[in-house]
């Protein structure tokens, strides 16, 4: 099966763009390493003006394994962005 990674957290309207700027930075090292990464970054429409909900969702045509998501992990804790609360994975797969 192939497993897709969903990751969402909120950030600070303040922190936005810089975190956008390394999420995106992020996810295009990832994809030039993993060939066939398919990353994504998201923003929850209506959220209120003080905090914003970010999801970063990652597919591969081999999934993505538990080695994998232990580097995407890895790879954002060595950011150190500011977050407004945890932050959220959740791994689904597709139906049979």
């Amino acid at each position: 099966m192939s497993r897709r990674l969903y990751i969402y957290y909120r950030v600070a309207a303040g922190d936005l763009a810089q975190a956008v700027a390394a999420i995106r930075a992020l996810q295009a090292g990832l994809s030039l390493t993993v060939p066939g990464l398919r990353a994504e970054l998201l923003r929850r429409p209506g959220a209120p003006d003080e905090q914003v909900t970010l999801m970063e969702t990652y597919a591969a045509p081999f999934g993505i394994d538990e080695a994998l998501q232990h580097r995407i992990e890895a790879d954002f804790a060595a950011l150190a962005l500011p977050l407004q609360g945890p932050r959220h994975a959740e791994v689904f797969e597709p139906l049979a």
